[in-house]
């Protein structure tokens, strides 16, 4: 499954955000390492269903939003000095190894300071967050490669070793793997004859690359609702994805929705008033209406969105067995929905419906134009398909 850490400082809304795009049960609190240990969860990517396009619904989507689960990390919060063991950096760490991206919950309203306690709102600049989040984690990885460093090098340069597969094995652990590496070399141009004589800047330099390469990151501005508009403006005139965001009004609709009060689809820009409620519920309610309509949506299943099929350029497949009626051979519609890399193959799917299938694999079926494709064919966002395979 598809894994997504939620990163920063500590009380910049980790919690909130992954308490309202998880519906779990966390701490949430107004101070500092309030999540020692890593929060796992599972949250979902959401799309269009295909079943608006047949008579019946499929009863997995909810008024045609079909949701797509995928793991996300509520981890420690990061500190100056993490990767040196300060806080809880090395938990913080650690826990990223295993994530695809990251999102990066800022907050926006400049309410704390980098050590994450509270100052008052607008004094601290959040664009200082993103700065030191990227030096820990390009530092974390530089440490890493360090380790053996001068001789796992030097063993390269002697027995004629390409040094990307060298770097990509020191660095496993830490998720990256041998395209990074060369894509990042061939960025940075750091000749790759004599590793062993690359100064500390060019290790740096070539980390930094690496780290976009194989952790990349959006940003959620959070507490966008309370945020300063330079703030935000500060913040969307990064070099990345940014999403203003309010992970308490998230959490506010979610749990309104799940309690009757309102019909609330997350992702939407807007909600239906069910029950009767209090002047001051629904003050509150037309507050959260006015953020949304301002950023047209919360931000937090929006970034969940981007991270997974903007920043990662996944798309969503849906393996059927009957292309006619678009359901298993027990007749249940669009039972299941993968995110695949952009760019996948039918046989692709194949593999990732189960093995014995990839490995038989003699065709597939294009069930929305009923055509049959070669194991090359390449999917597109919504395919449903049909695998034909030798039993």
């Amino acid at each position: 499954m598809l894994s997504i850490a939620l990163a920063g400082k500590p009380n910049s809304g980790k919690s909130t955000f992954f308490k309202a795009a998880t519906l779990a049960d966390v701490a949430i609190a107004n101070y500092p390492f309030t999540t020692i240990d890593a929060n796992h969860g599972i949250g979902y990517v959401c799309a269009p269903c295909p079943c608006t396009q047949l008579e019946s619904r499929c009863g997995n989507c909810r008024d045609g939003v079909r949701f797509v689960p995928i793991e996300l990390i509520d981890v420690a919060g990061l500190v100056p000095d993490a990767h040196k063991g300060r806080g809880l950096g090395n938990a913080f760490l650690d826990h990223l190894r295993q994530a695809k991206a990251i999102i990066h919950v800022i907050d926006a309203s400049g309410g704390t300071d980098i050590e994450g306690n509270p100052v008052a709102p607008g004094s601290h600049d959040p664009v200082e967050d993103v700065k030191f989040l990227e030096h820990e984690i390009s530092m974390w990885m530089v440490g890493i490669l360090r380790r053996n460093w001068e001789r796992i090098s030097r063993k390269a340069q002697v027995e004629g070793l390409a040094i990307e597969g060298v770097i990509a094995e020191q660095l496993s652990g830490a998720g990256v793997a041998e395209p990074h590496v060369r894509a990042a070399l061939t960025e940075t141009r750091i000749p790759r004859d004599s590793p062993s004589k690359w100064s500390d800047e060019e290790l740096q330099a070539l980390m930094d690359s690496i780290r976009k390469k194989s952790k990349p990151l959006i940003i959620a501005a959070n507490k966008a609702d309370i945020a300063p508009p330079e703030n935000i403006k500060r913040l969307l005139d990064l070099d990345y994805i940014v999403i203003p965001a309010s992970a308490a009004a998230e959490l506010a609709l979610r749990t309104a929705d799940k309690s009757g009060a309102i019909k609330y689809v997350p992702g939407d820009s807007d909600f239906t008033l069910i029950k009767e409620l209090s002047d001051a519920q629904r003050a509150g309610l037309e507050k959260i209406r006015s953020l949304m309509q301002t950023f047209k949506g919360t931000g937090v299943q929006g970034g969940i969105n981007t991270a997974a099929l903007k920043l990662l350029d996944l798309i969503i497949v849906y393996p059927v067995e009957d292309e006619n009626k678009f359901s298993d051979r027990n007749g249940r519609l669009l039972p299941d929905a993968f995110l695949m890399k952009r760019g996948s193959s039918a046989r692709d799917l194949a593999y990732l419906v189960h093995t014995d299938i990839g490995k038989g694999f003699l065709y597939a079926i294009d069930a929305r134009t009923n055509l049959r494709v070669g194991e090359k064919h390449e999917l597109k966002d919504g395919d449903v398909i049909k695998i034909v395979a030798v039993k």
